[in-house]
């Protein structure tokens, strides 16, 4: 197959990062293999609009500051199924096929994708219907993208999460409060149990293991009788659900009404929310990133398709994308880092 032109796109919710991969493989299409580089604005939807839209990149694009900028430059979507796309009058319709002509219409020979599981997975089946070479890339904060050890703007998103911890240490501690840090992690706990651990704090729940409010109340008495300390950190992953069904608050204020009523408690609650996917990438973002884009492209001019890029025993290989979509990739009960908290005496709730 000759290959002369290749899209990328941004898919999903961004993160710290993006850029680094999209300048990557921009950098790595052109001055190895001299090909055309076409980054996709707003994802799959700039693929709807006609005439697509599109930018053409060049080496002088990135010359400046894009590999510290986060967010995306091209734009990108977290929402509008291509296969079930809400319409303005409130119907669904499948507008794949209107998807698989915008790619056409740019005469592209290969596309690589930087998306979470649920973007790959629609990517796929629209490469698969309209017979698209295709290449993955992981990215998501929550780091649950299956069979990668890390997806790029995931080591951004806990490092501000534990910087957070570290600015509200001293708050708690000056004023006698328990204060209780809801950071993103609808499915699965990553960003709570490492950031947890590296910003020192007493509690951590994770959507993985059932907690027991009670075991968080003993925890901050025990803290109280044994260390003498007035003050603790809570880390609560936005998806573990309030013990009552009847809560109608975010889980962290959820957990600081209760606490006050049981503990004695006076608490005080953060909610990161869309700071942990902004802001400057941190440097192994800006590696793990770079290092994907370079390997994507390598995988289209060794014409190996229908992979994703992945990070496994300190080095980039590449994983069946068939493998990947339909699965994710929760935080083991029993790996290392939950032992690591169990043996610093951190409260996960059970």
């Amino acid at each position: 197959m000759a290959t002369n032109r290749i899209g990328v796109l941004t898919s999903g919710g961004d993160c710290a990062g993006l850029n680094a991969v999209i300048r990557a493989v921009t950098k790595r299409a052109i001055t190895e293999y001299g090909w055309e580089v076409y980054g996709i604005n707003d994802g799959s939807h700039g693929l709807l609009d006609r005439p697509p839209r599109y930018q053409q990149l060049s080496l002088s694009d990135f010359s400046g500051t894009v590999l510290r900028l986060g967010g995306t430059i091209l734009g990108s979507v977290n929402s509008g199924d291509p296969f079930d796309f809400l319409m303005p009058d409130g119907s669904h319709q499948d507008r794949s096929e209107e998807i698989i002509e915008g790619y056409n219409q740019l005469g592209l020979d290969a596309l690589i994708a930087i998306g979470g599981d649920g973007s790959l997975a629609i990517l796929r089946k629209l490469a698969q219907q309209g017979g698209w070479n295709l290449i993955g890339i992981p990215k998501t904060i929550d780091n649950d993208v299956d069979l990668t050890e890390n997806a790029v703007g995931y080591l951004t998103a806990v490092d501000v999460a534990t910087e957070a911890l570290d600015r509200l240490q001293p708050t708690a501690a000056s004023h006698n409060r328990v204060m209780i840090l809801e950071v993103m992690g609808r499915d699965h706990g990553h960003i709570a149990i490492n950031a947890g651990i590296a910003g020192g704090a007493d509690a951590i729940l994770i959507p993985e293991i059932p907690y027991d409010l009670d075991r968080l109340s003993t925890k901050l008495e025990d803290i109280r009788k044994q260390e003498g300390r007035t003050f603790a950190l809570i880390v609560v992953a936005e998806g573990v659900k309030p013990v009552s069904d009847s809560a109608e608050a975010g889980i962290g204020q959820y957990l600081c009404d209760r606490l006050t009523d049981m503990a004695g408690a006076e608490c005080r609650v953060t909610v990161l929310g869309h700071t942990q996917r902004g802001g400057i990438p941190t440097p192994r973002d800006r590696l793990f990133g770079s290092a994907f884009g370079v390997h994507a492209v390598d995988l289209i001019a060794a014409e190996k398709f229908d992979r994703m890029v992945a990070w496994s025993s300190r080095d980039c290989v590449d994983v069946p994308l068939a493998d990947v979509v339909g699965h994710s990739h929760p935080v083991d009960p029993k790996s290392a880092v939950v032992r690591t908290a169990r043996g610093l005496g951190i409260c996960l709730g059970d």
